[in-house]
């Protein structure tokens, strides 16, 4: 019986030994990654438009979903929707995609979202700041202070041109 209860002693304390492993370098496992690059087409002419989104509940279940659902669209090369704002940006190729087919897209998602407002954005008339040296008719009578603020806020109408 001591022979067995020693026996048993000596398994459970080499059993101990075995399982207690006290190493202090960490195991190091390679896994091998795919890397995915957009599939951007150089030669493809790219819109933007915008539009408002009714419907929209919260930002992750909602508007990620919605921007989620426009990035995989054959053409897309950006999409971005802001729940706070209710409102989409989108950059597509025009060959492949039209604003319509977008609105298709989010009304897909749910029936619950509205496209609202559809405006395309055209870069050439984009804000352009006043120069603190700008000799246009409505900063003529400006002090230097007044372009630089003009310049800062880019509000004035003349700033809204291109020099």
């Amino acid at each position: 019986m001591k022979r067995i209860q020693l026996l048993c002693s000596v398994i459970v304390v080499a059993a101990i030994f075995m399982a207690c492993k006290n190493e202090k370098t960490p195991e190091i496992k390679t896994v091998q990654t795919v890397a995915e690059t957009a599939n951007v087409d150089a030669t493809a002419k790219y819109a933007k438009v915008e539009f408002g989104i009714d419907g929209m509940t919260c930002a992750m279940g909602c508007a990620k979903t919605i921007e989620k659902q426009m990035a995989k669209m054959d053409g897309v090369k950006s999409a971005v929707v802001d729940f706070e704002k209710e409102l989409a940006m989108v950059e597509y190729d025009e060959n492949k995609l039209t604003p319509q087919s977008l609105e298709e897209a989010v009304a897909k998602v749910s029936d619950t979202y509205k496209v609202k407002d559809v405006k395309m954005i055209n870069d050439d008339n984009a804000k352009t700041p006043c120069k603190e040296d700008c000799n246009k008719a409505c900063c003529k009578d400006m002090t230097k202070e007044e372009k630089k603020a003009c310049a800062e806020a880019c509000n004035k109408p003349c700033c809204a041109s291109k020099a």
